[in-house]
């Protein structure tokens, strides 16, 4: 009985260090810089097209650090331990320089060290959850990046309300992904140490595949379609509204939306997997929208729910259809699902850029987003499969 409980506890410990892991590298590494536009805009002169940039820089280094954590030799232990401190020294950069030059440098790295992160987290903590037959705690690993972005929405609000500068947030951010780090690395070196054939599985998941066609496509639109209001939305909200207390809970309610999302997926079985991605889609679509038609504090937080709350529900699902329909090639497949989903939102910012620097405004960057998602929805429904459903193991 005293094992049984001991194990508990180890298997525990290691999932909650997981979700620390990535609540560092996604609600920081990833995404603390949504939350901060709107002060960098205000404090620093930061404009939107320049916002767009340094978004786009960070879509980039995670592309890039996903095919290097593919590479042949790559440790998945080290890209985890590599990553989070790299995550840890970039944040706190953006807080010490006013360079725009470097701000990119630095989102880009941060952006290489989040997709070390992801690849070293799944292979070494799933591994090793798998290892002490904890899998039922896969998905609490994976909830930390919902947790992760809530939190770095929460510290930016907190304090915005406190009449915190950007400057002095960008090190708060750095003492909290700084806590994460030493915690998700902290206990046994068992704890993070893959199997023999865990950086194996890594390199063969992250590998050049072939063309998976129409279901490739489906998700590379998504992350297109996604990405937009992700980094937008608090800066919507700063157009509206000048006081943080109004502006700044925006992040945190998408971070929220997210984490609690995958719990809706169990409920959601008795239809095919494809058709509940591309609903998800729509209610995604129209949470975009809803600010732009509806403009207002009601139209802002529907937004916040509608996007946070279907993106990881739509992630797990794109997943979950690739491997069922992959048949030998599950890694092939993964890997240009992910190829492409990198390559839509790195298109995202700089799709609105471009239509900010032709003298357009945001809200039609915004609609090339929904088509983007009702294209790929009506693309899902017309391809997809009557026997396959969510509830199917892939």
């Amino acid at each position: 009985m005293a094992y049984a409980r001991t194990s508990s506890s180890t298997v525990f410990r290691i999932a909650l260090q997981g979700l620390i892991a990535l609540a560092v590298a996604m609600g920081i590494g990833r995404f603390a810089f949504t939350p901060q536009l709107p002060l960098m805009q205000a404090d620093l002169g930061l404009s939107l097209t320049a916002g767009g940039w340094l978004a786009g820089a960070n879509y980039l280094g995670y592309l890039a650090g996903a095919v290097l954590a593919g590479r042949r030799g790559a440790c998945a232990a080290g890209l985890m331990r590599g990553g989070l401190w790299a995550v840890v020294a970039s944040t706190a950069a953006m807080g010490v320089t006013d360079s725009l030059f470097l701000w990119l440098a630095m989102r880009f790295i941060a952006g290489v060290a989040s997709a070390w992160v992801l690849v070293g987290t799944a292979t070494v903590v799933l591994a090793r959850l798998g290892q002490l037959g904890g899998q039922r705690f896969d998905g609490l690993v994976f909830s930390g990046v919902g947790a992760g972005i809530a939190l770095a929405g929460l510290i930016c609000w907190g304090g915005m309300l406190l009449g915190a500068g950007a400057v002095a947030l960008w090190l708060a951010l750095a003492g909290f992904a700084l806590a994460g780090t030493v915690f998700a690395l902290a206990g046994e070196r068992a704890s993070i140490r893959p199997n023999a054939n865990a950086d194996v599985a890594a390199k063969a998941v992250h590998s050049k595949a072939a063309s998976a066609g129409t279901l490739v496509l489906c998700y590379g639109l998504f992350g297109f379609g996604y990405i937009l209001p992700a980094t937008y939305l608090p800066a919507q909200a700063r157009l509206l509204f000048e006081t943080p207390a109004l502006f700044g809970w925006v992040w945190p309610l998408f971070g929220l939306a997210a984490a609690l999302s995958t719990l809706a997926v169990a409920w959601l079985a008795r239809w095919p997997r494809r058709h509940v991605w591309a609903g998800a889609q729509v209610l995604m679509a129209l949470g975009i929208a809803l600010p732009i038609a509806v403009p207002g504090l009601a139209g802002l937080a529907v937004a916040a729910l509608c996007v946070g709350g279907t993106f990881m529900l739509i992630t797990l699902l794109g997943l979950q259809e690739a491997r069922a329909q992959a048949g030998a090639n599950v890694r092939q497949r993964l890997a240009a699902m992910t190829t492409a989903f990198a390559i839509g939102q790195l298109a995202g910012p700089m799709a609105a850029n471009a239509l900010l620097a032709s003298g357009l405004t945001l809200d039609v960057a915004l609609w090339l987003g929904i088509a983007a998602l009702l294209a790929s929805s009506v693309l899902l429904v017309f391809t997809s499969f009557a026997n396959t459903s969510i509830k199917e193991k892939p």
